[in-house]
Protein backbone atom coordinates (compact mmCIF):
# COMPACT_ATOMS: atom_id res chain seq x y z
CA UNK A 1 0.00 0.00 0.00
CA UNK A 2 1.13 3.09 -1.36
CA UNK A 3 2.58 5.79 1.76
CA UNK A 4 1.96 9.43 1.53
CA UNK A 5 3.52 12.41 3.38
CA UNK A 6 1.29 15.41 4.77
CA UNK A 7 2.64 19.27 3.89
CA UNK A 8 0.90 22.04 5.70
CA UNK A 9 2.22 25.75 5.16
CA UNK A 10 1.08 27.85 7.68
CA UNK A 11 1.31 31.89 6.98
CA UNK A 12 -0.29 34.75 8.00
CA UNK A 13 -3.16 34.84 5.52
CA UNK A 14 -3.34 31.44 4.55
CA UNK A 15 -3.13 27.65 5.52
CA UNK A 16 -2.69 25.16 3.25
CA UNK A 17 -2.15 21.21 3.21
CA UNK A 18 -1.74 18.70 0.25
CA UNK A 19 -0.90 14.95 0.06
CA UNK A 20 2.24 14.34 -1.54
CA UNK A 21 4.45 10.88 -2.32
CA UNK A 22 8.13 10.88 -2.35
CA UNK A 23 8.88 12.26 -5.58
CA UNK A 24 7.20 15.65 -4.48
CA UNK A 25 3.90 15.12 -6.59
CA UNK A 26 0.62 16.51 -4.87
CA UNK A 27 -2.11 14.07 -5.51
CA UNK A 28 -4.74 16.73 -3.12
CA UNK A 29 -4.56 20.13 -1.73
CA UNK A 30 -6.47 22.38 -0.11
CA UNK A 31 -6.64 26.09 1.73
CA UNK A 32 -8.47 28.18 3.75
CA UNK A 33 -8.13 31.55 5.11
CA UNK A 34 -5.77 32.00 8.64
CA UNK A 35 -7.64 34.22 10.50
CA UNK A 36 -4.99 34.61 12.91
CA UNK A 37 -7.32 37.72 14.86
CA UNK A 38 -9.74 34.91 15.89
CA UNK A 39 -7.23 33.17 18.05
CA UNK A 40 -4.42 30.10 18.56
CA UNK A 41 -6.85 27.50 18.99
CA UNK A 42 -9.26 28.01 16.02
CA UNK A 43 -6.20 28.69 13.74
CA UNK A 44 -5.04 24.93 14.96
CA UNK A 45 -8.26 23.75 14.23
CA UNK A 46 -8.43 24.53 10.68
CA UNK A 47 -5.07 22.92 10.69
CA UNK A 48 -6.33 19.76 11.66
CA UNK A 49 -9.37 20.32 9.50
CA UNK A 50 -7.33 20.84 6.46
CA UNK A 51 -5.21 17.50 7.07
CA UNK A 52 -8.62 15.61 7.40
CA UNK A 53 -9.24 16.95 4.05
CA UNK A 54 -6.26 15.72 1.99
CA UNK A 55 -6.19 12.20 3.99
CA UNK A 56 -6.37 9.25 1.85
CA UNK A 57 -9.23 7.16 2.04
CA UNK A 58 -7.83 3.72 3.56
CA UNK A 59 -8.08 1.79 0.15
CA UNK A 60 -5.78 4.28 -1.34
CA UNK A 61 -2.69 3.96 1.04
CA UNK A 62 -1.76 5.49 4.51
CA UNK A 63 0.32 8.76 6.14
CA UNK A 64 3.70 7.88 7.21
CA UNK A 65 4.40 11.55 8.13
CA UNK A 66 3.54 15.21 8.50
CA UNK A 67 5.64 18.22 7.50
CA UNK A 68 4.52 21.97 8.94
CA UNK A 69 5.94 24.61 7.60
CA UNK A 70 5.59 27.85 9.90
CA UNK A 71 6.93 31.68 9.87
CA UNK A 72 9.63 32.00 12.82
CA UNK A 73 11.75 32.23 15.00
CA UNK A 74 10.76 28.35 16.02
CA UNK A 75 12.92 25.59 17.21
CA UNK A 76 12.55 23.01 14.83
CA UNK A 77 14.31 20.10 17.66
CA UNK A 78 11.78 21.16 20.16
CA UNK A 79 9.26 21.45 17.37
CA UNK A 80 7.77 25.02 19.16
CA UNK A 81 7.11 28.38 17.38
CA UNK A 82 8.78 31.14 19.84
CA UNK A 83 6.60 33.62 18.25
CA UNK A 84 5.39 34.50 15.04
CA UNK A 85 4.77 38.11 14.32
CA UNK A 86 2.05 37.78 12.01
CA UNK A 87 0.42 35.36 14.16
CA UNK A 88 -0.85 37.11 17.51
CA UNK A 89 -0.78 35.35 20.29
CA UNK A 90 1.58 33.18 18.93
CA UNK A 91 4.13 32.67 21.50
CA UNK A 92 5.85 29.63 22.73
CA UNK A 93 3.03 27.00 20.72
CA UNK A 94 4.10 23.49 20.89
CA UNK A 95 2.79 23.08 17.27
CA UNK A 96 4.50 19.79 16.05
CA UNK A 97 3.13 17.76 19.65
CA UNK A 98 0.08 18.93 19.24
CA UNK A 99 -0.70 17.70 15.71
CA UNK A 100 1.48 14.64 16.56
CA UNK A 101 -0.58 13.88 19.30
CA UNK A 102 -3.85 14.35 17.18
CA UNK A 103 -2.55 11.73 14.26
CA UNK A 104 0.04 9.85 16.29
CA UNK A 105 2.59 10.65 13.74
CA UNK A 106 6.01 11.43 13.08
CA UNK A 107 5.40 14.94 12.91
CA UNK A 108 7.95 17.59 11.69
CA UNK A 109 7.83 21.64 11.87
CA UNK A 110 10.58 23.98 9.98
CA UNK A 111 10.91 27.57 9.11
CA UNK A 112 8.72 28.51 5.90
CA UNK A 113 11.90 30.29 4.46
CA UNK A 114 14.68 27.14 5.12
CA UNK A 115 11.96 24.62 3.94
CA UNK A 116 11.56 26.57 0.87
CA UNK A 117 15.28 26.21 0.25
CA UNK A 118 14.85 22.38 1.14
CA UNK A 119 11.90 22.42 -1.74
CA UNK A 120 14.18 23.78 -4.47
CA UNK A 121 17.08 21.73 -3.47
CA UNK A 122 15.02 18.29 -3.42
CA UNK A 123 12.33 19.44 -6.10
CA UNK A 124 13.40 22.62 -7.75
CA UNK A 125 16.37 24.24 -9.33
CA UNK A 126 18.63 23.83 -7.13
CA UNK A 127 18.43 19.33 -7.63
CA UNK A 128 20.95 17.38 -5.86
CA UNK A 129 23.65 20.41 -5.83
CA UNK A 130 24.55 19.92 -2.14
CA UNK A 131 25.93 23.62 -1.15
CA UNK A 132 23.62 25.87 -1.89
CA UNK A 133 21.83 29.30 -0.82
CA UNK A 134 17.81 29.87 -1.27
CA UNK A 135 16.98 33.86 -0.71
CA UNK A 136 13.45 35.00 -1.62
CA UNK A 137 12.42 38.65 -2.14
CA UNK A 138 9.26 39.97 -1.73
CA UNK A 139 7.36 41.82 1.54
CA UNK A 140 10.63 41.04 3.32
CA UNK A 141 13.76 39.23 2.62
CA UNK A 142 14.45 35.44 3.60
CA UNK A 143 16.36 32.51 2.83
CA UNK A 144 17.61 29.25 4.14
CA UNK A 145 20.92 27.62 3.25
CA UNK A 146 21.92 24.43 2.64
CA UNK A 147 25.38 22.94 3.00
CA UNK A 148 26.39 19.06 2.41
CA UNK A 149 23.11 18.53 1.38
CA UNK A 150 21.36 19.46 4.44
CA UNK A 151 19.59 22.04 5.93
CA UNK A 152 22.25 24.93 8.50
CA UNK A 153 19.90 25.25 11.81
CA UNK A 154 21.86 26.41 14.50
CA UNK A 155 22.40 25.69 17.62
CA UNK A 156 18.54 26.89 18.12
CA UNK A 157 16.85 26.56 14.70
CA UNK A 158 17.27 30.31 14.30
CA UNK A 159 19.99 30.72 11.11
CA UNK A 160 19.83 31.69 7.69
CA UNK A 161 18.04 34.99 8.54
CA UNK A 162 19.47 36.29 5.60
CA UNK A 163 17.54 39.42 5.11
CA UNK A 164 19.27 40.72 9.01
CA UNK A 165 22.77 40.73 7.80
CA UNK A 166 23.65 43.80 8.31
CA UNK A 167 24.52 46.06 5.19
CA UNK A 168 25.14 49.27 5.78
CA UNK A 169 26.40 49.79 9.26
CA UNK A 170 24.81 53.10 9.49
CA UNK A 171 21.47 52.53 7.93
CA UNK A 172 17.53 52.40 7.79
CA UNK A 173 16.08 50.84 10.57
CA UNK A 174 14.99 47.69 10.11
CA UNK A 175 11.27 46.19 11.43
CA UNK A 176 13.94 43.63 13.62
CA UNK A 177 14.85 46.38 15.63
CA UNK A 178 18.34 46.34 13.77
CA UNK A 179 19.66 49.03 11.30
CA UNK A 180 20.86 48.76 7.63
CA UNK A 181 19.06 45.01 7.42
CA UNK A 182 19.59 43.89 4.05
CA UNK A 183 15.86 43.72 3.61
CA UNK A 184 15.34 47.36 4.94
CA UNK A 185 16.98 47.74 1.36
CA UNK A 186 15.97 45.09 -0.97
CA UNK A 187 12.47 44.16 0.11
CA UNK A 188 9.63 44.79 -2.14
CA UNK A 189 8.51 47.80 0.81
CA UNK A 190 11.98 49.15 0.80
CA UNK A 191 12.16 49.76 -2.82
CA UNK A 192 8.81 51.04 -2.39
CA UNK A 193 9.29 53.39 0.39
CA UNK A 194 12.86 54.67 -0.98
CA UNK A 195 11.12 55.57 -4.29
CA UNK A 196 8.28 58.01 -2.66
CA UNK A 197 11.28 59.40 -0.42
CA UNK A 198 12.95 60.51 -4.36
CA UNK A 199 9.87 61.52 -5.59
CA UNK A 200 8.91 64.03 -2.46
CA UNK A 201 12.68 65.62 -3.49
CA UNK A 202 11.87 66.27 -6.72
CA UNK A 203 12.67 63.24 -8.98
CA UNK A 204 10.33 62.76 -11.42
CA UNK A 205 8.87 59.24 -12.42
CA UNK A 206 5.36 58.07 -14.83
CA UNK A 207 4.50 56.01 -11.46
CA UNK A 208 3.21 59.39 -10.16
CA UNK A 209 0.33 58.95 -12.82
CA UNK A 210 0.42 55.44 -12.26
CA UNK A 211 -1.40 56.32 -9.26
CA UNK A 212 -3.29 59.24 -9.57
CA UNK A 213 -1.11 60.75 -7.60
CA UNK A 214 -1.24 59.28 -4.81
CA UNK A 215 2.19 58.49 -3.74
CA UNK A 216 0.74 55.80 -0.86
CA UNK A 217 -0.16 53.49 -2.99
CA UNK A 218 3.04 53.13 -4.64
CA UNK A 219 4.36 49.40 -4.37
CA UNK A 220 7.18 47.39 -6.04
CA UNK A 221 4.52 46.53 -8.19
CA UNK A 222 4.05 49.47 -9.86
CA UNK A 223 7.68 50.33 -9.46
CA UNK A 224 8.02 46.66 -11.97
CA UNK A 225 5.52 47.97 -14.44
CA UNK A 226 6.89 51.59 -15.00
CA UNK A 227 10.67 49.95 -15.14
CA UNK A 228 9.31 47.77 -17.42
CA UNK A 229 7.79 50.39 -19.75
CA UNK A 230 11.55 52.27 -19.04
CA UNK A 231 11.07 54.66 -16.29
CA UNK A 232 14.53 55.73 -14.76
CA UNK A 233 13.38 56.50 -11.31
CA UNK A 234 11.80 52.73 -11.18
CA UNK A 235 14.58 50.95 -12.73
CA UNK A 236 17.57 52.91 -10.56
CA UNK A 237 15.31 51.81 -7.77
CA UNK A 238 15.96 48.13 -8.87
CA UNK A 239 19.75 48.64 -9.53
CA UNK A 240 19.77 50.09 -5.83
CA UNK A 241 18.14 47.03 -4.51
CA UNK A 242 20.48 44.76 -6.36
CA UNK A 243 23.39 46.25 -5.29
CA UNK A 244 22.48 45.48 -1.93
CA UNK A 245 21.29 41.82 -2.51
CA UNK A 246 24.58 41.30 -4.21
CA UNK A 247 26.77 43.15 -1.24
CA UNK A 248 24.45 40.64 0.93
CA UNK A 249 25.32 37.19 -1.71
CA UNK A 250 29.10 38.36 -1.45
CA UNK A 251 29.21 38.35 2.19
CA UNK A 252 27.28 34.80 2.22
CA UNK A 253 30.05 33.54 -0.53
CA UNK A 254 32.74 34.10 1.47
CA UNK A 255 30.94 32.62 4.42
CA UNK A 256 29.35 29.87 2.62
CA UNK A 257 30.78 28.81 -0.41
CA UNK A 258 27.95 27.95 -2.51
CA UNK A 259 27.76 26.11 -5.80
CA UNK A 260 24.23 28.07 -6.84
CA UNK A 261 22.20 30.88 -5.39
CA UNK A 262 18.61 29.98 -5.88
CA UNK A 263 16.25 33.65 -6.14
CA UNK A 264 12.61 33.97 -5.68
CA UNK A 265 10.02 35.81 -4.56
CA UNK A 266 7.83 38.53 -6.27
CA UNK A 267 10.29 41.60 -6.48
CA UNK A 268 12.41 38.71 -8.20
CA UNK A 269 10.39 39.34 -11.03
CA UNK A 270 11.76 42.23 -12.32
CA UNK A 271 14.70 40.36 -13.82
CA UNK A 272 17.75 41.34 -15.39
CA UNK A 273 17.80 44.91 -13.63
CA UNK A 274 18.00 42.84 -9.76
CA UNK A 275 20.62 40.36 -11.35
CA UNK A 276 22.88 42.51 -13.57
CA UNK A 277 23.76 44.53 -10.36
CA UNK A 278 23.95 41.71 -8.16
CA UNK A 279 26.76 40.34 -10.70
CA UNK A 280 28.05 43.38 -10.71
CA UNK A 281 29.23 43.88 -7.50
CA UNK A 282 30.10 40.11 -6.82
CA UNK A 283 32.38 40.48 -9.43
CA UNK A 284 33.87 43.55 -8.06
CA UNK A 285 33.82 42.33 -4.64
CA UNK A 286 34.93 38.52 -4.64
CA UNK A 287 37.58 36.73 -5.44
CA UNK A 288 37.33 35.36 -8.59
CA UNK A 289 37.46 31.86 -6.88
CA UNK A 290 34.25 32.16 -5.40
CA UNK A 291 32.27 33.00 -8.23
CA UNK A 292 33.81 31.21 -10.71
CA UNK A 293 31.48 28.28 -11.78
CA UNK A 294 28.71 29.71 -9.35
CA UNK A 295 25.21 29.67 -10.61
CA UNK A 296 22.59 32.29 -9.82
CA UNK A 297 19.04 30.68 -10.86
CA UNK A 298 15.89 31.36 -10.89
CA UNK A 299 13.58 29.51 -8.18
CA UNK A 300 11.55 26.88 -9.86
CA UNK A 301 8.98 26.06 -7.53
CA UNK A 302 6.91 29.81 -7.53
CA UNK A 303 3.87 29.87 -4.88
CA UNK A 304 4.07 26.25 -3.75
CA UNK A 305 7.49 26.47 -2.88
CA UNK A 306 7.46 26.59 1.24
CA UNK A 307 4.47 23.73 0.89
CA UNK A 308 6.67 21.54 -1.06
CA UNK A 309 9.22 22.26 1.71
CA UNK A 310 7.07 20.97 4.53
CA UNK A 311 6.32 17.87 2.37
CA UNK A 312 10.10 17.49 1.62
CA UNK A 313 10.67 17.94 5.12
CA UNK A 314 8.06 15.19 6.44
CA UNK A 315 9.77 12.49 3.77
CA UNK A 316 13.53 13.21 4.33
CA UNK A 317 12.84 13.11 8.36
CA UNK A 318 11.06 10.04 8.11
CA UNK A 319 13.30 8.23 5.50
CA UNK A 320 15.74 9.39 8.39
CA UNK A 321 14.52 8.01 11.10
CA UNK A 322 13.17 5.27 9.41
CA UNK A 323 9.89 5.85 10.52
CA UNK A 324 7.05 3.47 9.57
CA UNK A 325 3.90 4.36 11.64
CA UNK A 326 1.14 5.09 9.49
CA UNK A 327 -2.81 5.44 11.39
CA UNK A 328 -6.41 6.60 9.88
CA UNK A 329 -7.34 9.10 12.18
Amino acid sequence: MHAYVIGVDLGGTQVRAALSDATGQIYRRVATATKADEGQDAVIERIKSLIDQVWPKPDQGTVKAIGLAAPGPLDPTSGVIVFAPNLPGWDMVPLRNIIAGAYGLPTFLGNDANLAALAENRYGAGRDIADMIYITVSTGVGGGIITHGGMLLGSHGFAAEVGHMTVEAQGARCLCGNSGCLEAYASGPSIARHAVEALHQGATSMVTDMVAGDLSRITAKELHDAAKAGDRLAQAEFRRAGFYLGVGITSLLHLFNPRMIVLGGSVMKVGALLTDAIWEVIRARAPHQYWEGLSIVSAALGDDVVLIGAIALAEAESQRRGQTMARVP
